[in-house]
């Protein structure tokens, strides 16, 4: 299939299905933390670092190997990544102590970054009238597949032990790889000889030549910092009093960030038509409010869930609104710009899981709604600046 033959609704939807099976692969541990941490001896709160270890392979993954997808033959690439994935996953299947658990997650992190070249593809197939509406459709498969992640996890941990989360995800990361290799397009053109180093080094001359791209990267970290904030709090509080969750309930709580998650298509509608400024705006302003439901969710489950609710919304809205910009800034270097933007994304998502261990070790659940609060609303202060010196909306759009 060449690479140019477009986006059709089925492969739309296969490259949503295999960014879900891919990241969920770096998720499963979130509600397992306490069982986890009692399997190897750990104190709860240093599972909280595993989560940010993991994130950081990920972010590490965006900028040493996502920038070849504008290089080199992306087919290739996103099936050796898949290959290594498979790898990490066996690995903490047969970890004998957390050091070797704690390497298999980095080295499954950092591989995970496939899925950041699948959507760049998917970007390039789709036809730009509709380019905002194929960006959600496959981010609504990742983001489903973060959360989705959480509820697979707890169930099967509650009835078979967390090992066996990963033996399953094994085999379905083969089954999705094999798909992959008969489905995705090849670019037919031979590469273009190119310098590694120099390939890098482009990432920060796209960041100093492209102002838009550092202010939707700045966006990005801060609303994932506030999405790991809570879905890392999230598993400290629902395992104590008054909750006492077991893995299976805790899991299962995910079902409420999968309606969130629903926010992908409806936010790359809105951006096809125009709107991507106005939505930005209302998406921060939506996270602010949620920690202010979330704050009384310490003691509230209907608030708990209102407010994680609200948050997904923001979080994910924001995400779909500033992919969709970014991708009009330079079509032939999608790939870096992806990396770029995700990078910064990710490192915020790393800080927020760090984050939260400390400020629930510190202060409890108040400790992380504060800590969450502060960014979102950093994250709405940005915005309002962002409307004085007009660097909000790609020009011309």
């Amino acid at each position: 299939m060449k690479e140019d033959a477009g986006l059709t609704r089925g492969m739309a939807t296969l490259f949503a299905i295999a960014c879900g099976v891919i990241v969920a692969n770096v998720y499963y541990a979130q509600p397992l933390l306490a069982t986890i941490a009692a399997a190897f001896g750990r104190p709860v709160s240093d599972l909280g670092y595993l989560v940010t270890l993991t994130q950081l392979g990920y972010a590490a993954g965006f900028v040493l190997i996502v920038p070849l997808g504008d290089a080199i033959d992306r087919r290739a690439l996103v099936l050796r990544l898949l290959a290594v994935n498979i790898v990490a996953l066996g690995v903490i299947v047969c970890s004998p102590n957390y050091a070797i658990f704690a390497a298999g997650c980095v080295l499954l992190g950092f591989t995970s970054c496939s899925t950041q070249i699948l959507i760049p593809m998917a970007a390039s197939l789709a036809d730009p009238a509709s380019r905002g509406r194929a960006v959600g459709v496959v981010m609504s498969g990742l983001l489903l597949g973060v959360l989705l992640a959480r509820i697979v996890a707890g169930y099967v941990a509650y009835w078979a032990g967390w090992r066996a989360i990963y033996a399953i995800a094994v085999v379905a990361s083969l089954a999705i790889a094999a798909v992959l290799a008969v489905r995705l397009p090849r670019r037919e053109q031979a590469s273009a000889p190119f310098r590694y180093a120099s390939l890098l080094a482009s990432l920060a001359h796209l960041m100093r030549r492209e102002p838009l791209l550092v202010l939707r990267s700045v966006y990005g970290a801060l609303a994932f910092a506030c999405f790991s904030v809570v879905w890392t709090g999230l598993t400290f509080v629902l395992s104590r009093p008054p909750y006492e969750y077991d893995d299976a309930r805790i899991g299962l709580f995910g079902v409420v960030g999968v309606m969130g998650a629903l926010a992908a298509l409806p936010a790359g509608r809105l951006i096809d038509l125009g709107h991507e400024n106005k939505a930005t705006g209302a998406f921060a302003v939506a996270m602010l409010a949620a920690f202010a439901l979330l704050a009384g969710g310490g003691t509230s489950l209907p608030l708990l869930i209102a407010g994680t609710l609200l948050l997904d919304v923001g979080v994910q809205g924001l995400h779909i609104a500033n992919q969709s910009v970014i991708f009009e800034i330079d079509a032939n270097a999608r790939s870096r710009i992806m990396t770029a933007y995700l990078a910064s994304y990710f490192l915020g998502g790393a800080a927020g899981s760090s984050v939260a261990g400390s400020a629930y070790a510190a202060a409890g659940w108040t400790g992380v709604c504060a800590a969450g609060g502060a960014l979102a609303g950093l994250a709405v202060l940005v915005w309002i600046g962002a409307q004085s010196v007009g660097r909000s909306r790609v020009p011309g759009r």
